[in-house]
């Protein structure tokens, strides 16, 4: 059987989905249509439906979806079923925010381990995790069975990090510094630019309430 591929439109929606359908849960909503969720996540619910189609059939017309059963199917589909270590480099401002929010997840997605180069850091603990050399990465990477990356450093030496991270056997990347790395295909990275989306952000500012056209080929 030929397997569909998803699109990564779609699995980025799947944390969008997750996180209301847990809202729902704290307030004991049993069930869920795709025309609410439509409406509180400013979604077509058409697309909702096909989005949740790709991994089962997850609904029943007319009830609509079990939210306790498709908060379990979602979590099982971004792979939070099992527990799934993260290593954090660069104990910096940023890097303390992101260590500190450990403590608000409830998922199996965890920061286990702090790096950083700046010897003055190393030993110094945020939230129960100790700082760090950088040196111990790849036997940490090994030990702890990390297999997400996260870069908060200055972009100067982000690539050597990204770089570091693929040797110690990194499967995925989350690079925060301003700057475009390159890894092997084999590892995915994702960018998280504040940079850049806060100057789209100013554009679309600019332009509200204009209505902008693509120019078109006579």
């Amino acid at each position: 059987m030929k397997q569909i591929k998803i699109s990564e439109a779609v699995v980025r929606r799947m944390p969008i989905y997750l996180q209301y359908l847990n809202e729902l849960h704290k307030r004991e909503v049993q069930t869920v249509s795709s025309q609410d969720l439509g409406q509180k996540l400013d979604l077509n619910p058409a697309q909702i439906r096909k989005d949740l189609a790709y991994f089962g059939e997850f609904g029943r017309k007319g009830v609509g979806y079990d939210v306790s059963y498709l908060i379990e199917k979602i979590r099982q589909i971004l792979k939070l079923d099992q527990p799934l270590n993260v290593a954090l480099v660069g104990a910096g401002n940023l890097g303390h925010a992101l260590c500190n929010y450990n403590t608000y997840i409830k998922d199996n997605m965890k920061i286990v381990a702090v790096f950083d180069a700046n010897l003055a850091k190393i030993g110094t603990k945020i939230n129960n995790l100790a700082v760090l050399p950088m040196s111990e990465l790849n036997k940490m990477v090994s030990e702890l069975n990390i297999r997400i990356g996260i870069i908060t450093v200055p972009a100067i030496e982000a690539q050597n990090v990204a770089n570091q991270f693929v040797e110690a056997g990194i499967e995925g990347i989350l690079n925060f510094a301003p700057t475009i790395l390159k890894v092997p295909e084999e590892v995915r990275i994702h960018h998280a630019d504040f940079t850049t989306e806060l100057l789209s952000l100013a554009y679309y500012l600019e332009n509200e309430g204009e209505k902008m056209y693509e120019p078109t080929m006579d």
